[in-house]
């Protein structure tokens, strides 16, 4: 067996031994391509160990039991599996020739390596393991490098890989995996070449993103990069986009930071041209090499150009056509709430009995709109309100329906006249007078496109779970196509008030079937699409005017004065059960008869710990009991939660979601829809951000899930950052903000990582 291979000992042919990507890093060692010093400890060596440490039963003992479609379970039995492997003693033989081979790449001095991982099942043509394993960066010391062998070893089995190998019937002990190691780059500049320009697909045009420091902030997406568009035919240079660079990451008295990019270098262009006309040399002659198009990483250390890896272009994202740029009278101004542009002619709304006014592309323009004002906002091409900020209804029903809207324009509804034509851009908050004429972006500058990204591509592998909100069926197939964990929220009112009758009608009029039926269906085509990932359905949470605008409602539903503290969330169920039961009874229907277990509940309003009680015994009587494949969430909106967040998780509870837009009302005392007060209403606000850190902290001390399904994560990226940073298990995002969160997260996740690696030398140095 050879535990321990040179780059240039290997080739494209060899992935059984070097894995996929330790078998292109030595195709182009050997097709003299520059690539930084290195060694691959082979498969043989992995199979060699489990073999010596008697790991193989006790691994398939494990797995044999597991319930793969059970996200706990899978958790449970990766980090079993996990520990099996980094606390099982490694054989000497392989332990020594890791030594050496890493002695003979140090010279007199230890060298920083990047430990990564290369399995050898990758780019498969109907299956794809890339992103599932780890990489290390950085890693010292014979010791060191040992330690962090085994645990890219241990990373084959992530929960994400064992159902992903299960899922496509890979056997678990015949998928290898090997350990390329390379001398870290000490990065001036890095980043990413594809040989095919990737938007526009067009495969005379070679596309260079290029940034300062080390390359994982271009491609977590935490920075937004150079981009260098090359013509092949020639090395001619044909367009350049200059972004400004604030920060990079570089490597700093031993470990990766973030530093300050000195000012007069954050406009520069961040590679010179000789470098970008080099780069695309070495990317034709990659394409020329393989014979397809190449997606491969490069970077710069003292002048010279090294590529560190290289992988064929499997899939290259469509094209939605750029936006438009309109020219046109501008008389009126908001708040951008959903992108995209339309024009049509205005309906104005003051409430519910209106309406049926808007029909199909008509552009619904109202004061402000509630969850009766669905129907319209299905119909309306473009949606305008006076109130509301980013966080109101209309803004958020908008980005679900992929609707454009302005709001909080103040006076919409005075201004505006009926049947007049206007354009909305919910990308820019503007309203124009008629049908405005629109100029389209160049076609070459592909890079302001927007580009319809497949769940597969490109997208960071993240621990921390990454949900979506949604309310609507008819998103459910679309949205599920999106690299998404499950999702955090789905709301119960949209499809509620899609029925269009009061809950307490039915009963009265003894069709508490008909209802049940009805919203069974809805919950069904949400569990269906997401399957098996989780989806967590928040029962209903209707305020009393918002019930009161069903059919029927007026009946039943008495006058408040302050509906949004009043009767509402489980406050209601506990006073009106029988309400709740026929939820519990679509709930239930679901879940046993057509087996759609990944369809848990979330509790909303919740005040007091004595509802979860009550409510967990109304919930039992009717069938639906905690298990291994059944959660019960409750929503975090009240401050009563967060002061006694301990006593709600011993309650018996697997989750908790924070609903920012009403917490932060609640500690702040201000009313979102208040045009006076709107521009207060802050979630970064120090009472509400130290609220949400003492409910994770909490929920880690008991072991409950922490998640957060507001607007806030989709709105401001640094309080995602902080949640992250805080060990918050989930964060549950718009459909919108899911790819720019993922990535976001990724980076975040990876400063840590880099950080507890450090903390960990420097105590190993203090000892």
């Amino acid at each position: 067996m050879a535990y321990i291979v040179q780059f240039n000992q290997v080739g494209k042919d060899d992935v059984p031994l070097a894995g996929g990507k330790g078998a292109n890093l030595g195709e182009m060692t050997r097709a003299g391509l520059p690539v930084p010093p290195d060694f691959i400890v082979t498969s043989d060596a992995y199979f060699a160990f489990l073999d010596a440490a008697a790991l193989r039963d006790k691994i398939a003992q494990v797995l044999a039991s597991l319930d793969y479609n059970n996200n706990q379970a899978l958790d449970r039995v990766s980090d079993t599996v996990k520990h099996l492997i980094t606390s099982a003693d490694m054989p000497k033989d392989i332990a020594n020739d890791i030594k050496k081979a890493y002695r003979d790449l140090s010279g007199q001095v230890p060298a920083f390596v990047a430990v990564r991982s290369s399995a050898t099942a990758e780019d498969l043509p109907k299956a794809s393991f890339a992103g599932q394993q780890v990489t290390l960066l950085n890693v010292k010391g014979e010791d060191a490098v040992v330690d962090a062998v085994r645990r890219v070893w241990a990373s084959l089995f992530e929960a994400r890989g064992i159902f992903y190998r299960h899922e496509k019937g890979f056997d678990h002990f015949k998928i290898g995996i090997a350990v390329p190691i390379q001398r870290m780059i000490e990065s001036q500049a890095s980043g990413v070449m594809f040989t095919v320009e990737p938007l526009t697909n067009n495969p005379d045009e070679i596309e260079i993103e290029a940034i300062y420091g080390l390359g994982e902030a271009v491609v977590s997406g935490a920075l937004t990069p150079d981009v260098y568009l090359v013509r092949k035919s020639d090395l001619k240079i044909i367009d350049k986009k200059i972004e400004s660079q604030p920060w990079k990451i570089a490597l700093k008295e031993g470990k990766n930071q973030h530093l300050d990019v000195p000012p007069e270098l954050r406009d520069r262009q961040k590679i010179t041209d000789d470098q970008i006309i080099q780069l695309a040399r070495y990317g034709i002659d990659l394409e020329k090499h393989y014979n397809f198009p190449q997606d491969a990483e490069w970077a710069v250390e003292a002048g010279k150009v090294y590529l560190v890896q290289t992988r064929p272009v499997t899939t290259l994202a469509p094209v939605r056509a750029p936006e438009e740029k309109a020219v046109g009278e501008v008389i009126l101004e908001g708040i951008a709430a959903s992108t995209g542009m339309a024009s049509g002619p205005v309906k104005i709304v003051s409430g519910k009995e209106e309406l049926d006014k808007v029909k199909e592309g008509d552009i619904l323009v109202t004061q402000m709109t509630n969850p009766d004002f669905v129907p319209a906002m299905r119909r309306a091409v473009a949606i305008v309100t006076d109130a509301g900020g980013r966080t109101s209804h209309a803004a958020i029903v908008s980005r679900e329906l992929g609707t454009p809207s302005v709001v909080g324009t103040g006076k919409a509804t005075q201004i505006l006249k009926d049947s007049e034509v206007i354009t909305v851009d919910g990308a820019r908050g503007i309203v124009y007078a008629g049908e405005v004429k629109a100029k389209p972006l160049p076609e070459k500058r592909a890079e302001e496109a927007v580009p319809v990204i497949a769940a597969s591509a490109g997208v960071p592998v993240t621990a921390t779970k990454i949900y979506v909100n949604l309310a609507e069926p008819e998103l459910a197939e679309k949205t599920a196509a999106l690299p998404v964990d499950g999702v955090g929220l789905l709301r119960a009112e949209f499809m509620i008030a899609g029925i269009g009758v009061h809950p307490r009608k039915f009963i009265e009029e003894g069709r508490q079937q008909e209802f049940i039926d009805k919203l069974a269906d809805g919950l069904r085509t949400f569990a269906q699409a997401f399957y098996p990932r989780p989806v967590v359905y928040r029962t209903s949470d209707f305020k009393t005017n918002e019930y009161r605008g069903l059919e029927g409602g007026e009946k039943y539903e008495p006058p408040e004065a302050n509906p949004m503290i009043g009767f509402r969330g489980v406050s209601r169920y506990i006073k009106e059960s029988d309400e709740f039961k026929m939820e519990l009874a679509a709930i239930k229907k679901v879940r046993k008869e057509w087996g759609l277990k990944n369809l848990w509940v979330m509790l909303p309003f919740v005040r007091k710990v004595s509802e979860v009680e009550d409510i967990k015994k109304i919930m039992e009587e009717n069938g639906l009991k905690r298990s291994a494949d059944f959660k019960l969430w409750i929503m975090v909106e009240v401050p009563s939660t967060v002061f006694l967040i301990d006593k709600f998780c011993e309650a018996g509870i697997d989750g908790v979601s924070i609903g920012s837009n009403d917490l932060t009302q609640l500690i702040l005392g201000i009313d979102r829809d208040s045009d006076i007060l709107a521009p207060e209403f802050d979630e970064r606000d120090l009472a509400v951000m130290k609220a949400m850190f003492e409910v994770i902290a909490a929920c880690h001390r008991h072991g409950v899930t922490s998640s957060i399904c507001g607007q806030a994560p989709s709105v401001y990226p640094e309080i995602t950052e902080a949640l992250v940073e805080h060990d918050i298990t989930s964060v549950s995002v718009n459909p919108d903000a899911v790819i720019q969160t993922r990535r976001l997260v990724a980076s975040t996740e990876q400063r840590m990582i880099l950080g507890v690696l450090e903390r960990l030398r420097e105590q190993g140095r203090a000892a």
